[in-house]
């Protein structure tokens, strides 16, 4: 079976057919970037290229880099235009795929239900948090396999600063930080969400999975077991497309 999953972003805006059955990419993706400012008429457009690249014609899951309430509205846009706040994300991008169902779901909600289905959380029970890190940290926290959904864990204060700003990957491009150096803001990240939620699991998706070699040796004093993202940065397009399946369903 397949189902076109996207991924929105604050830098890409990337997707493509999946074949849920195995849990992958049914063709090579298709990215094109998050225009600035990422308003919504200029992210449907985007949303509205990837899919038509494909002649893509039915329904099509969408994540967002931000809360989204009843599956349909935009509550935060910490790293996209601000006019995204109160907007039916549903309605708009239906409207602009010409009708296709389309359902809308937060970006690191998707990437873990993909990981914890078709990933490294797979068969993991207790507390496992998946944490994204690209130009924000998303977040998606699960216990015993259950969603608790719009964690938004990137937000928490740590120093005296939203712990995105920095610990995130845009963070460490901005500053051009080593990979050592950003390492350690991401231990003391990981100690802070540690502290409040005792998870047995940390996950780490977003971009920086694919070189987690470079950086989670550094990363000393967390009890829980940390392991990179097995789906990578495909992880959000999975689950994107593994919740239009089960709305479709």
């Amino acid at each position: 079976m397949q189902i076109f999953g996207l991924d929105i972003g604050g830098s890409g805006i990337k997707g493509a057919p999946v074949d849920l059955d195995r849990g992958d990419l049914a063709q090579e993706r298709f990215k094109v970037l998050t225009p600035h400012p990422a308003t919504p008429d200029g992210v449907a457009d985007g949303v509205k290229e990837v899919v038509e690249h494909y002649g893509w014609t039915g329904p099509v899951g969408l994540t967002f880099p931000g809360v989204v309430t009843g599956g349909s509205t935009i509550r935060t846009a910490a790293n996209v235009d601000k006019s995204w706040i109160d907007t039916d994300a549903r309605a708009l991008f239906s409207e602009r795929l010409g009708g296709h169902p389309v359902t809308v779901v937060n970006d690191a909600d998707a990437a873990g239900v993909a990981e914890m289905h078709f990933g490294a959380g797979r068969d993991r029970r207790g507390t496992v948090i998946l944490l994204t890190f690209g130009t924000g940290i998303g977040s998606a926290l699960f216990v015993n396999g259950a969603l608790v959904p719009n964690t938004e864990l990137g937000h928490l204060e740590l120093h005296g600063h939203d712990a995105e700003k920095k610990a995130s990957s845009k963070a460490k491009e901005d500053e051009e930080l080593t990979w050592e150096h950003w390492a350690h803001r991401v231990q003391k990240y990981l100690a802070h969400v540690e502290m409040l939620f005792s998870p047995e699991l940390f996950i780490i998706g977003g971009g920086v999975s694919r070189k987690s070699h470079k950086f989670l040796h550094y990363i000393e004093g967390i009890k829980a077991e940390i392991v990179p993202a097995q789906l990578q940065n495909n992880a959000g397009i999975v689950g994107a497309a593994m919740h239009a399946a089960e709305k479709d369903g």
